[in-house]
């Protein structure tokens, strides 16, 4: 009798077994072609404003000044996002000398020019925290006395060329509108209403969650041992293009880090003092763009889409080098803290696009302003 139970028993699992893995993979199967006739091509290859977007952006400010207000540092004010630094070191920023005469546009106008640079790597979270936790990592680079008028610029940054980056290529939100509800409800402490804000399953971003959760990586080894991506499209004169900093050890010494000990809480400062300062090794990045097709998927607007380098492949434009230098000092520390990077301090021929640039411009001005301001800083 007892036998007779553990086989009907088993027979039952079976069958349930196979029930969920034939309806997985029907899911499956709908999910992927859904998503392939969604994610189909053409698209446009000009910025598409939705109405109410302007009332959105003033929300959005309002939840992070909140936020750098729940992370003050004593008195302090810090960034609404990446706030603790591994370091702010110079940077030397070569154009190519052989360069395709279309991308010859801006700070790449006249190839061979090296131009001087400051670069900020980062962790990604509002809160200085342990570099072993799960975070994204960002990249920031400021390029010095670039004449032109720019798009945006205060008396400090009229001569600066910034791009601005982190270390995913793709981000967990589309546009304003869902950035909107994701940061606010992130500011409130509410995470799981970040992607399911309500019962409804139309409404719930299971693919922006896994983006999520990728882009909440574990840290390298060293800051200057990643890839990182603009995410957002940005013009290159008459190109739209998206663009990406790799590392380039071939332009370097050879050289080899000594492994580092996670359970410090600064080790990617660490890991980048010890190449820098201690060893003396310069380290070694290529940047790179990658032109929009509008023939397919390759949408201005929606930040959670990948452009498929296997129809727009990636084209090297400049070399970056960080020079053997000093740079964790007290002063250097508060110089970097004071320093505002904004992909608006642009010239013209690099112009932001889509929306969550356009958020951007909003954003980073109205929080640096008022990080500035309370931190008595120029």
């Amino acid at each position: 009798m007892l036998k007779r139970c553990w086989l009907w028993l088993g027979h039952l699992l079976g069958k349930l077994t196979v029930l969920l893995l034939i309806v997985g993979l029907g899911g499956w199967g709908i999910g992927s072609i859904y998503y392939a006739w969604k994610f189909s091509g053409p698209v446009s290859n000009e910025e598409q404003i939705p109405p109410g977007e302007a009332a959105l952006t003033q929300g959005i400010i309002e939840d992070a000044i909140r936020i750098v207000e729940q992370h003050r540092d004593n008195t302090r004010v810090l960034r609404d996002a990446h706030a603790k630094a591994h370091g702010c070191v110079k940077a030397e920023f070569t154009v190519l000398a052989e360069l395709d005469p279309a991308l010859r546009q801006g700070v790449f106008s006249e190839p061979g020019k090296t131009w001087q640079a400051w670069m900020r790597l980062s962790n990604g979270n509002a809160y200085p925290q342990f570099d072993r936790a799960r975070d994204a990592r960002g990249m920031a680079i400021k390029l010095l006395d670039v004449p032109g008028a720019k798009l945006m610029a205060s008396k400090g940054t009229a001569s600066d060329q910034d791009f601005v980056m982190f270390n995913h290529s793709s981000f967990f939100v589309r546009d304003v509108a869902e950035y909107k509800s994701n940061f606010a409800a992130q500011a409130s402490g509410k995470k799981v209403l970040a992607f399911f804000p309500n019962w409804d399953p139309r409404s719930w971003e299971l693919r922006h969650l896994i983006i999520a959760l990728k882009t909440l990586a574990p840290a390298p080894e060293s800051p200057v041992a990643t890839t990182y991506s603009s995410i957002a499209p940005f013009k290159l004169g008459p190109n739209n293009i998206k663009y990406r900093v790799i590392p380039a050890a071939e332009n370097c010494p050879n050289y080899e880090l000594p492994k580092q000990n996670h359970d410090l809480p600064n080790f990617l400062r660490n890991a980048l003092y010890q190449q820098l300062s201690l060893d003396r090794v310069p380290a070694c990045f290529a940047l790179q763009v990658q032109r929009q097709n509008p023939k397919h998927y390759m949408p201005i607007e929606d930040t959670s889409v990948e452009w498929d380098e296997s129809l727009a492949p990636f084209e090297t434009v400049a070399t970056i080098k960080l020079p053997a230098q000093d740079f964790d000092s007290t002063e250097q520390n508060l110089f970097c803290d004071n320093l505002s990077f904004n992909p608006w301090h642009s010239l013209p021929e690099h112009r932001p696009i889509g929306g969550i640039n356009r958020l951007r411009k909003a954003v980073y001005e109205a929080v640096s302003v008022y990080r500035h301001e309370r931190n008595g800083s120029d």
